[in-house]
Formats: C-alpha cells, structure tokens, sequence
C-alpha cells in the first residue's frame, strides 16, 4: 500500500477504478428511485470518471522527463488537468440544474427511497476512502492532480451526504419539491468547486509566486550567511507541478574567488533544498563594490 500511495501514476487508476463502481452504484439509486437529486449525484459520478481518466493521462503525460523541446521538463500538464476538471464539474452543475428545472415543472412520485439511499451511501464510502488515499499520495507526491481529483471526490461524499439526508426527509414528509431543490443547491456546490480548480490551474499556468511562507524559508537561509552575502535581490519563484523554481541574485565582496563563491552557492542551494522538496535553485552572484549590480534591485523584491 506504502508504495503504491508514493506510485503518483499508479494510484490515479484507483480512482478511475471507483468512479466506474460508483457511478455504477449510483445511477442503480435513481433508476430505483426516479430521484432527481440522485440523478445529480450520478451525473457527478460522471465527470468524476472523466477527471480520473484526464488526470491518468495528464499524469502520464507530466512525468515524462525534460526534452530538448521541454527544457523545464513537461510538469505544467498537471495545471491543464486541473482546469479540465473544473470546466467538466461546472458543464455538469449546468445540467443538474436543467433536470432540476424540469423535475420542478413536472414533479413526481418518488419510489423505492430506502434501498435507493442505501445504494447511494454506499457509493459515498467507496469514494470517501478512495479520496482519502489519494489526499494521502497527493501530500506525499506533491501533486495538484491528485489533490484536485481528492477534493473532487471529497466534495462528491458530502454533496451525496447531503442529497441522502435531504431525500429522507421527502420519504418522511411526502414533500417531493424537496427533491429538485436540493439537486439546485448540489449545483451550486458543484459550481463553486469547479471555480477554485480553475482558479488554482490559472494561477499555476501564470507562475504564480510560491506561497509566503516558502518565500520566508528562502528568505531565513539567505539571512543566516549575512556574513558572506553583504545583500539579496530579484528573489524570484514559481511552481510547476511539484517542482519549485527559485532563482536570485546575491552581492559579495569583489575580491571573493570563484571557487569560494562556487562553494557558497551550493551551499546556499543545497540549505534551500533541503528545507523545500523539488526545488531547483538558480544563484547570480555579483560584487557588492560595482554600482551596476544595484541598478535592478528593485525588480522582484520579496
């Protein structure tokens, strides 16, 4: 199991595997049931395979090694998955939306709601332990593919949670008006799931800067050698998948030898990296004498 939550390419087809079962289990619920609010969760079940399927091969796709024509290696694929997934969450809010609509100008008698909410909380366990694992793998491979497809299937457990506890009360009550509002308010949920993904891919795509707190750590091994490094600027950082690019300048005494300002770079890189996983550190280093070294300071300071 070990291995297998470390195997990023290997664990994304534990979750095609799940969509496949419950989206099975799930659409036997509403055949059962005639449930508007279980077809929404269905139709979730549906894109949840579709993301799996895009993020297997996303994965596959980022893992390959940097090339002539990929420098930087292929890690950004990771991003374009994530938006695939947020753009196919949000088409299919839309469409929960419209069965929700007719369901309300035609409503029906609801049937078989015990077995049918039986079934459909069973699909939930199936994916609330598949997500688990893969919110696990994801930490430990620092993936935003997996993360994505977690969250996604974490947000489908509780969306399904929710349309089971709302469709007792229709049993109980009688009230089946019930059912095409909580499919409405299943939409909404699915839509503002669908935004953060896409949200997350724009900003990864964008090189977005490397949260604040990673920023400090860089910031806290340059001040501990503030006695070789007279000053810092241009600290630059982005992310790309689970590798992190940082690059900057540092200012030394003039007279410092190249391979005295060799060594200290790699130390400098070698604290970096530690403290930050699949991390490439990129050090200019200039005299602290030539004013030309000053003339960019103010560009990307931290």
């Amino acid at each position: 199991m070990i291995a297998l939550l470390k195997d990023k390419n290997r664990i994304i087809y534990l979750s095609v595997a799940a969509s496949l079962i419950t989206l099975a289990m799930k659409f036997t619920a509403y055949y059962l049931t005639d449930s508007v609010g279980l077809l929404g969760d269905a139709a979730e079940s549906v894109v949840n395979l579709a993301a799996a399927v895009v993020a297997a091969t996303f994965l596959w796709y980022a893992s390959r090694p940097p090339d002539s024509s990929h420098t930087y290696g292929h890690d950004k694929a990771e991003y374009f998955s994530s938006g695939v997934e947020g753009t196919l969450i949000i088409v299919a809010a839309i469409g929960i939306g419209y069965s929700a609509t007719v369901r309300l100008i035609n409503p029906v008698v609801l049937e078989n709601l015990g077995v049918g909410l039986i079934v459909a909380l069973a699909a939930s366990g199936v994916n609330f332990v598949v997500a688990r694992l893969l919110l696990i793998s994801a930490r430990e491979n620092d993936s935003i593919i997996l993360e994505a497809d977690a969250k996604h299937l974490m947000t489908d457990v509780w969306t399904s949670v929710g349309v089971v506890a709302g469709l007792a009360v229709v049993q109980a009550t009688g009230w089946e008006i019930l059912d095409p509002l909580i499919a409405y308010a299943l939409a909404v949920n699915i839509i503002f799931s669908g935004l953060s993904l896409l949200k997350r891919s724009f900003r990864g795509l964008m090189d977005h800067a490397l949260p604040a707190e990673e920023v400090e750590t860089i910031e806290r091994v340059l001040q501990k050698h503030a006695d070789t490094v007279s000053s810092y600027h241009n600290l630059r950082t982005r992310k790309s998948g689970p590798n992190r690019f940082i690059d900057f300048h540092i200012l030394v005494a003039g007279n410092t030898t190249v391979q005295a300002a060799h060594d200290l770079c790699e130390v400098i890189e070698t604290e970096i990296e530690g403290e930050l996983a699949n991390t490439q550190v990129s050090i200019h280093v200039e005299p602290v004498e030539d004013k030309t070294s000053w003339e960019d300071v103010h560009r990307f300071r931290s």
